[in-house]
C-alpha cells in the first residue's frame, strides 16, 4: 500500500467516526439530555462498536451473531450514556434514522454532483 492510500484510508475512517458519532450523540441528547450524553461518550460508543462489532462478527455469524451485536451496541449506548435497555433501544432507532436520512442526502447531492460531472 502507498502512503496515499493509506492516508485516504485513515482519513475516511475518522470522519466516519465522527459523522456516526454525531449522530448517536445527538439522538442520545435528546433522550438523556447533554448532562449524560457526551460526545467524547459518543466517540467511544462508536469505536468500541466497531472494533468489538467486527471482532463478533468475525466469530460468530447468522441471526445469533446478530442478535450478539445488537445487544453489545445497546449495551455500549446503556453504559456509556447511563440509561435504561429502552432508551438505549430507542437512542439507536434514532441514530439509525438519522443515519438513512444523512445518507439520503449525502447520496442526493453525490447523485447529483456526478450527474453535473458526467455532462461535462
Amino acid at each position: 500500500m502507498e502512503i496515499s492510500e493509506i492516508l485516504f484510508l485513515l482519513v475516511g475512517i475518522v470522519v466516519t467516526v465522527v459523522i456516526n458519532s454525531l449522530v448517536v450523540w445527538f439522538a442520545g441528547k435528546t433522550m438523556v439530555g447533554e448532562e449524560k450524553a457526551k460526545f467524547s461518550d459518543a466517540v467511544w460508543i462508536v469505536i468500541l462498536g466497531s472494533v468489538v462489532g467486527a471482532a463478533l462478527n468475525a466469530l460468530l455469524s447468522g441471526i445469533i451473531g446478530s442478535i450478539v451485536v445488537l445487544l453489545m451496541w445497546l449495551y455500549l449506548i446503556k453504559h456509556f450514556f447511563d440509561c435504561g435497555w429502552l432508551k438505549a433501544l430507542v437512542i439507536a432507532i434514532i441514530a439509525v434514522i438519522i443515519m438513512a436520512i444523512v445518507g439520503f442526502i449525502i447520496g442526493l447531492v453525490a447523485g447529483v454532483t456526478l450527474f453535473s460531472l458526467a455532462l461535462w
